[in-house]
């Protein structure tokens, strides 16, 4: 009885234990469906501590670390993760595990995942992104070491980014002064909520003061990226949803971002009012003005999002009315983060985005919106870009120099405003490799200093070059989309071609293209079998009837002398040196004559063609009368030969 009672007590303390663990798994998802990242970690890993080593705690605890930007802490969740037996896994965590492995320099890792991913979701933009760009890290490192960048004074301990520019005043969002009481702190990452700050620069570009903008912007609520209009007057900015400067949520407890617009009237920010594509079932931000000012860019997972956000433009009329928002499409948007845009006065986008190749994190990336669908997503390169999030790039085209937010070490707070100069400008041109070889038809040889050109559909040169010693060719190419060709061209042959198509700016490799000789009229006195590098006309022991083997060979003479109907040619016959020399004499003329008439036969005018018998008198070796020579040393002798007399 004392044993069983021991047992009951032991079970009842392992079920109310088990109930206790259940109740902190309850609290810890409820936490994470209500977006309270931070406390959520900490009780996820208490869990983990205690032994628990579920599917879905490591998938929440690497996405809370995720959507925290903490990506070493994601990384290692995730590989806890993918170390489980039988995991139901999304090809997702594949793409956020592989982002993460960057975090930590591990680039040949990140890639291989990104080859599982790929095969799991082939048609995924990021895929297809990482298909074309296998060589991302060396494209990076071309484009890096064109900034030279600082970390700003105006900094604060806590977050401090998206950054613009009024007048000569740098326009920020910080969470600096928000206070620590609990209604001012925001559970995602345990931080103050955000407020707009401006920053005002001395004659030489120092920011001496740093001051708080009006109330009337600045509410209990997120208050971020902002954008100006040139004269200063119009203002965009990001806010959460809220109603009289407090939050409101939708159905899943998400307060979603808005964009809103004011007017400076008496030196105030009046007339605050949200724009009308706005919406509470999904956010818009990031506000970012065109050159001319009639286009707003700007972030949103509104519907006809590829991702989980895209950047899209909406006309502004000249009423100061919308349009209808457009998304940029794929060549920009991608399944992941496209976020941040800045518009520069010669019609550059800057963003931010997870779903191109990039080093890790939010890489800064830059498209030339002229070049009207040609253009290229291209990364600007370290060190804008590290392993961590780089965002809210903005620059003067003028002086070169701007500004960009990060989060990587070694900054003052969670993020860092830097300040840059452009030292070198990007390339942002969609180039393409064209290359190949040229090579002899016959010999296979390949061909040194030939000369190539790419046409396109409508025999416009798009480049040209010329073979290396070794016969190969590279040049760059059209990304337009659609068929063209390479033509080679050298002395002493015809001009050869092989065609091909661009797509998706793809690069066309390996491309071969073939050169016959050109087949001139021979000088007097040339033997066409030599000239032409065809087989001897050899005929059987004792016979002067056209063999089927020789026919092939003299349907090249017939190819030549259609080409040139001019030329004449005398047959000169032989024999080898068995039977008596007048036999031989005769048999040689008989062989000249069959020769002469298969040419005839053929179509060429009987005036054109005369022929001669030599016997044995013309042997190709020694293998004379009396002298022992093998059946192959004799079948040399017994030819036809195509001798030039006239042209």
């Amino acid at each position: 009885m004392k044993k069983a009672k021991y047992m009951f007590c032991g079970l009842a303390l392992l079920g109310c234990m088990a109930q206790a663990q259940e109740r902190k798994l309850k609290k810890a998802e409820t936490k994470f469906s209500d977006f309270a990242y931070a406390p959520a970690i900490q009780s996820y890993e208490d869990l983990v501590a205690d032994g628990y080593t579920q599917e879905q705690i490591f998938k929440n605890l690497g996405n809370a670390n995720y959507y925290n930007a903490k990506y070493v802490e994601a990384s290692k969740w995730y590989g806890r993760l993918f170390e489980l037996n039988e995991a139901d896994i999304d090809p997702e965590y594949m793409y956020r595990y592989a982002q993460t492995l960057k975090s930590l320099e591990k680039y040949d890792a990140s890639d291989r995942w990104m080859h599982r991913f790929k095969e799991a979701k082939a048609n995924d933009q990021r895929a297809v992104q990482f298909s074309k760009n296998s060589d991302y890290l060396e494209r990076i490192e071309a484009n890096s070491g064109r900034y030279e960048i600082r970390n700003l004074g105006l900094n604060s301990k806590v977050s401090d980014f998206a950054p613009s520019f009024h007048g000569r005043d740098l326009i920020f969002s910080t969470a600096r002064d928000s206070g620590l009481i609990s209604k001012n702190i925001h559970k995602w990452n345990n931080a103050s909520f955000l407020n707009l700050y401006k920053a005002t620069q001395d004659g030489q570009g120092n920011f001496i003061t740093v001051d708080k903008l009006s109330r009337k912007l600045n509410k209990k609520t997120h208050e971020s990226s902002t954008a100006f209009t040139k004269d200063g007057t119009t203002m965009y900015f990001t806010r959460n949803n809220s109603n009289n400067g407090k939050f409101l949520r939708d159905g899943e407890g998400v307060s979603r971002l808005k964009i809103y617009r004011a007017t400076l009237v008496d030196g105030e920010w009046e007339n605050i009012e949200e724009l009308p594509f706005n919406d509470d079932s999904y956010s818009v931000a990031h506000p970012a003005l065109s050159p001319d000012e009639r286009q707003l860019y700007f972030a949103s997972d509104m519907p006809g999002t590829i991702g989980e956000s895209d950047l899209f433009v909406v006309d502004i009329h000249a009423d100061g009315s919308f349009g209808t928002p457009r998304n940029l499409g794929p060549k920009i948007n991608t399944e992941a983060r496209e976020t941040f845009p800045f518009a520069t006065d010669s019609g550059i986008l800057y963003f931010s985005s997870d779903g191109h190749p990039g080093l890790g994190g939010l890489d800064i990336f830059a498209f030339d919106l002229k070049e009207n669908g040609l253009g290229r997503v291209v990364n600007v390169g370290r060190p804008v870009n590290s392993e961590e999030d780089d965002f809210t790039y903005i620059v003067d085209e003028a002086t070169q120099k701007g500004f960009f937010a990060s989060n990587r070490a070694g900054g003052q707070g969670g993020d860092d405003i830097y300040g840059f100069t452009e030292t070198r400008p990007l390339d942002l041109k969609c180039h393409t490799l064209i290359a190949g070889t040229v090579k002899d038809g016959e010999t296979g040889e390949l061909l040194a200093h030939a000369a190539v050109k790419v046409y396109d559909n409508k025999s416009n040169v798009v480049s040209t070059s010329e073979t290396d010693a070794n016969g190969a060719f590279a040049m760059e190419g059209d990304c337009k989309e659609g068929n063209y060709k390479v033509v080679a061209s050298k002395s002493d042959y015809d001009d050869g071609e092989k065609a091909f198509a661009t797509v998706n700016a793809k690069d066309a490799t390996g491309i071969e293209v073939v050169l016959a000789k050109t087949v001139k009229s021979a000088p007097i006195g040339t033997d066409l079998v030599t000239y032409l590098n065809i087989e001897p006309i050899y005929f059987d022991f004792d016979k002067y009837f056209i063999r089927e083997d020789a026919k092939i060979s003299i349907e090249r003479v017939l190819a030549y002398l259609r080409e040139f109907p001019e030329v004449k040619v005398e047959v000169r016959s032989h024999t080898d040196s068995r039977a008596n020399d007048a036999y031989n004499m005769q048999l040689s003329a008989n062989r000249a004559k069959a020769t002469a008439d298969y040419l005839i036969a053929q179509g060429i005018d009987k005036n054109r063609i005369s022929f001669e018998g030599f016997g044995e008198t013309q042997l190709t070796n020694n293998c004379s009368n009396g002298v022992p020579c093998t059946k192959e040393q004799h079948q040399m002798n017994r030819r036809s030969e195509f001798i030039v007399v006239e042209n």
